[in-house]
């Protein structure tokens, strides 16, 4: 079985050369996620998907956060870091974002204020999104790339946040060290939501 040690020599900060293969794993990674299929119109889902991820990562994540990709950007992950005000970021891409979910518009809003009251006030790193290709699945990709920013979180002496959807998925992060601290279904008949913290060791 491979593990994510096995791969930390393929995984490096973001380049721009990286960002249409980074935007491409992101857009194929949530084109069923289920908490982008309730909160993204399904009239042209993947074109809006792709069109999100690649605002998120280029106008948010590679300017306020920190991003690794691993095999040239086949699985990366975006996280935000303390003391970073993202505000402006947000106050431009805000409304493209909006007019990307279409008539699923008011479920996002409700979505994330489902959300908020979950989600920590204590600074810490949030993973923003994570992905790998389909075909690069089953390799350790998706622990590798996100061992960087769990390893600055500790470091740094920070907890690490994440949101998930699929029980897969829950899985997945309770073998790094997450721990549920809130489980939510979404308004709207949304998809079951936990909300995760790992605390530095």
């Amino acid at each position: 079985m491979t593990t994510p040690l096995q791969n930390t020599a393929s995984v490096r900060p973001i380049t721009d050369a990286d960002v249409p293969t980074a935007v491409d794993t992101l857009a194929r990674a949530f084109a069923d996620y289920p908490f982008t299929r309730h909160v993204i119109a399904a009239d042209g889902h993947e074109d809006r998907i792709r069109r999100a991820q690649e605002l998120c990562l280029t106008r948010i994540g590679m300017v306020y956060g920190r991003v690794w990709v691993a095999d040239g950007g086949r699985a990366v992950a975006v996280w935000s870091v303390p003391g970073q005000d993202r505000s402006p970021a947000f106050a431009e891409v805000g409304p493209m974002l909006s007019e990307l979910s279409g008539d699923r518009a008011a479920a996002a809003e409700a979505a994330e204020a489902a959300l908020a009251p979950h989600r920590s006030k204590t600074p810490g790193w949030f993973l923003d999104a994570v992905g790998t290709a389909p075909d690069a699945q089953g390799q350790g990709l998706g622990s590798a790339v996100l061992m960087p920013g769990i390893q600055e979180a500790e470091r740094t002496g920070h907890p690490a946040f994440l949101d998930t959807c699929g029980e897969a998925n829950l899985r997945f992060y309770q073998r790094l060290g997450f721990e549920v601290t809130a489980e939510v279904r979404l308004p709207g008949n949304g998809p079951l939501t936990w909300c995760m913290r790992r605390d530095p060791r």
